[in-house]
């Protein structure tokens, strides 16, 4: 796998431009993706449970099966 890296641009008011490069370590880029996608996770599971809650309030059955199908394909455990 291609290591990423970053390059910072440093400019002297005199004489050449110097490049400084950076590594990201794979484990710090790979720890950030986990926890976004498990924050995606969560907030996408927290918001389908509570349509589907206010579709019982509201006692619409269609709207219901649709979320509840819906629910069942996201979020299988």
């Amino acid at each position: 796998m291609k290591k990423q890296m970053i390059t910072y641009r440093f400019f002297r008011y005199e004489g050449k431009m110097l490049l400084a490069k950076k590594e990201i370590p794979f484990e710090i880029t790979l720890n950030a993706r986990l926890v976004l996608d498990q924050l995606c996770y969560n907030w996408n599971k927290k918001q389908l449970q509570m349509k589907i809650n206010d579709a019982i309030d509201a006692k619409d059955e269609a709207t219901f099966k649709q979320l509840s199908d819906e629910y069942r394909m996201m979020f299988r455990e």
